[in-house]
């Protein structure tokens, strides 16, 4: 028994030192083996079993770690495996378990306080997170002190972005590329993009500065680790406006096909955000991004609600009506008094023709969450333009009390009563805004201006005698605005003239108004209708002319009217001449008789009367059609004797050229 004691001590004792040169080669997987082989030996051996979680952790096996550990509660205890278990449980997204475990543990350790800040962090907690690392930056010194600092902008700048608080300056040295990524990203949350964009550029250059100095890291490798500072860059070039910029950078990422499925699902949804109700095809295919698996425990709470909103929108542009209800009924699930579902689920019934439905739906939410009541209201009153009903539009937009004396509201309301042609409600809404600045705001820029505006309005609109109760305010607030008294007058020129002329009195005089005004540059300047011509420098001739003479006026030369060709300056002319011939007082109609025959009129092949007398071929004494060659044509008294086919009818005009009509070719009957 004692022999056999003594070997088994001594083949744990090789098993021991195994496990120790193992560990020390960052071999785990042989380290686990001999640590097996230890606990055949020995089963609750507390080393043992420690040894074993922290090989299965090494070699990323958490859940079988985490298994160990509730397996043998009673060896290991909390004290001894409090950050072994807690650090499982983070690692395996069981966050609300880890900050369980780590409070109940009766040591707090650094180690433990560095999980600590981790697990803060992914619950959102940043004040609690904030304080927790400044604690270990003022109480550790250690080689880590630089990722502490990165975790502390990280966490400063999750504030900014999710928060919008304004972050304080923590006098981090900004060496490390990731120091300056969170300080771009908390500049990015103030809106300062601009500022942002240049420590990106900064963070670019330090970041290849840094994983050049490795020979192992490929160019590839580079451009991985640079990913997300691309991305960043990107999204702010998505809000500087820059989307076509944004969107070739964006793609240019997800070519690279990084490992990072969180950065993968924040790029497709701003590919999606820029695409909108365009390019639906392309933005189906990044939604498949942005489901991946373990995407919902690397992104913030607000970035995934971010993300199912767009989701529910690309399915009401792409009209799947029954998956957008889907969505948005599940989002307002999760957030009841979040607008965005509410809205998405409105504006799909609109898109369904059912306006009516959609109010009273708008209206349900907002009797039930009175803090969003404003914007949701705002909401149903641009429904109810659209469908042309302004009456009960103005109605609703009054019934937002928190706005009513807004310059906006009031601006608003008094188109939308001028449009209708209720000039009554429109004062009304001049009236009550006016009165709440008299309680809360008088005399202020606002109030002032509300008045001068409302005096308008009525003026222009005839409301004369309730004009002038509003500039006799305005004028009492500042006796010297002249404008407002000069309007004060006219008004009461049209009510009481006996006042206007008092009134008058208080005007200042022409000399003290007159202004100091350079007429010539005045009339020379680009804007002068009129532009008065420098005299030039007289010498000579011209210096006599203009002592003698004075300046000629050079006139036009009238081009004389030409006259007809026929014109004899001798004959009257017709008084009558611009005159149609119908109208004139000479004319007496057509002749009606009987038509002259006439030779080549009618039908072919028809024969009139006195054809025989006009046949020149029987003529003894009729010329030859054309002279013969070599032959003088015979001069004859009957050579002044005009063929048929020659002859004009009276009357009509010398110079008129016969129309020859050629047939077409290829012409089939026909006359």
């Amino acid at each position: 028994m004692a022999a056999a004691a003594a070997g088994g001590a001594g083949a744990a004792a090789a098993l021991w030192s195994e496990v120790n040169r193992c560990g020390q080669n960052g071999d785990f997987a042989r380290a686990l083996k001999s640590v097996n082989k230890i606990l055949q030996i020995s089963k609750d051996d507390v080393t043992a079993l420690q040894c074993k979680v922290v090989c299965l952790i090494q070699n990323g096996n958490f859940k079988e770690a985490l298994g160990v550990i509730n397996t043998h509660t009673k060896v290991l205890t909390s004290d001894i495996i409090a950050f072994e278990k807690a650090y499982c449980e983070y690692r395996l997204n069981r966050i609300e378990n880890a900050l369980k475990t780590i409070q109940s543990a009766s040591q707090q350790t650094d180690k433990l306080k560095e999980l600590y800040g981790q697990v803060l962090y992914r619950l959102e907690r940043y004040d609690d997170c904030l304080a927790a690392y400044r604690d270990l930056i003022r109480n550790s010194q250690d080689e880590y002190e630089e990722e502490r600092k990165t975790n502390l902008s990280a966490v400063v700048a999750a504030q900014s972005t999710w928060e919008k608080v304004m972050p304080e300056d923590l006098g981090l040295r900004e060496a490390t590329y990731e120091l300056c990524y969170n300080s771009a990203c908390a500049l990015i949350g103030q809106g300062k993009l601009n500022e942002a964009m240049k420590k990106l550029q900064k963070a670019e250059e330090l970041c290849r500065q840094s994983l050049s100095e490795d020979s192992d890291v490929t160019e590839e490798d580079t451009e991985a680790e640079l990913a997300i500072i691309h991305g960043q860059m990107a999204y702010i070039m998505q809000l500087q406006g820059r989307t076509e910029d944004a969107l070739q950078l964006y793609n240019q990422i997800i070519k690279l096909k990084p490992t990072d499925v969180g950065l993968l699902a924040v790029i497709a949804n701003n590919i999606i955000t820029i695409n909108k109700d365009q390019n639906v095809f392309d933005s189906k295919k990044k939604v498949k991004l942005t489901n991946a698996e373990g995407v919902e425990h690397k992104l913030s709470k607000k970035q995934l609600q971010a993300i199912e909103f767009n989701k529910a929108l690309l399915a009401m542009y792409t009209n799947q009506a029954d998956q957008c209800r889907k969505l948005s009924a599940s989002l307002q699930s999760q957030s009841p008094e979040h607008l965005l579902p509410v809205l998405i689920q409105a504006a799909q019934l609109c898109r369904e023709k059912q306006h009516a439905k959609a109010i009273g739906l708008l209206q349900d939410f907002a009797d039930q969450h009175p803090a969003s009541a404003a914007e949701i209201k705002l909401t149903m009153a641009q429904l109810k333009i659209a469908q042309g009903s302004v009456t009960k539009a103005c109605m609703i937009l009054r019934s937002i009390e928190e706005l009513q004396h807004k310059p906006g509201m009031v601006s608003a309301l008094v188109t939308m009563y001028s449009h209708e042609e209720d000039i009554d409600s429109a004062i009304e809404v001049f009236t009550q805004a006016i009165q709440w600045y008299q309680q809360f705001q008088p005399k202020s820029p606002v109030h002032l201006s509300l008045i001068r505006e409302a005096a308008n309005f009525k003026l222009k609109h005839g409301r004369k005698k309730e004009a002038i109760s509003d500039l006799e305010e305005l004028w009492k607030q500042n006796p010297k605005d002249v404008h407002t008294l000069a309007q004060l007058i006219s008004a009461y020129s049209l009510v009481d003239s006996e006042k206007a002329k008092v009134l008058s009195k208080h005007l200042p005089s022409s000399d003290t108004m007159s202004l100091k005004v350079d007429v010539d540059a005045l009339e020379n300047s680009h804007g002068a209708t009129y532009v008065r011509k420098k005299a030039g420098k007289l010498t000579g001739d011209s210096q006599q002319k203009e002592q003698g003479q004075g300046d000629v006026k050079k006139k036009k030369k009238k081009k004389k009217g030409k006259l007809p060709k026929n014109y004899d300056p001798k004959v009257t002319p017709d008084p009558e001449r611009w005159l149609p011939m119908r109208e004139r007082s000479y004319y007496r109609g057509r002749k009606k008789g009987k038509k002259k025959d006439q030779v080549g009129k009618g039908t072919q092949g028809s024969t009139t009367a006195g054809s025989s007398e006009l046949d020149a071929s029987r003529t003894a004494s009729s010329p030859p059609t054309s002279p013969r060659p070599g032959s003088a044509a015979a001069v004859s008294a009957a050579s002044n004797v005009i063929p048929p086919r020659h002859q004009k009818p009276a009357g009509a005009p010398a110079t008129k050229k016969k129309q020859q009509q050629k047939k077409k070719k290829g012409a089939k009957g026909g006359w």
